[in-house]
């Protein structure tokens, strides 16, 4: 499992499954969306607006990469 963080576009990425091909993308929630794999697998979670839904007491304890900017 691989969280990774984007502070500049406040968007989390929670990859369940590694290098996995998604077939289909479901938002469950404004700004929440399932990846499947063609096995109807989970493959990851995306959260958009992070900021809006957690604490940033939350959001510091979570262990994630943050993705920057090259």
């Amino acid at each position: 499992m691989k969280v990774e963080y984007d502070p500049k576009h406040d968007v989390m990425n929670i990859e369940l499954i590694s290098n996995a091909t998604i077939a289909e993308s479901v938002e469950l929630d404004d700004g929440v969306i399932l990846d499947y794999s063609e096995n109807k697998k989970i493959v990851s979670i995306e959260v958009m607006g992070v900021r809006k839904r957690i604490s940033p007491q939350t959001l510091e304890a979570i262990s994630f990469t943050v993705v920057r900017e090259s």
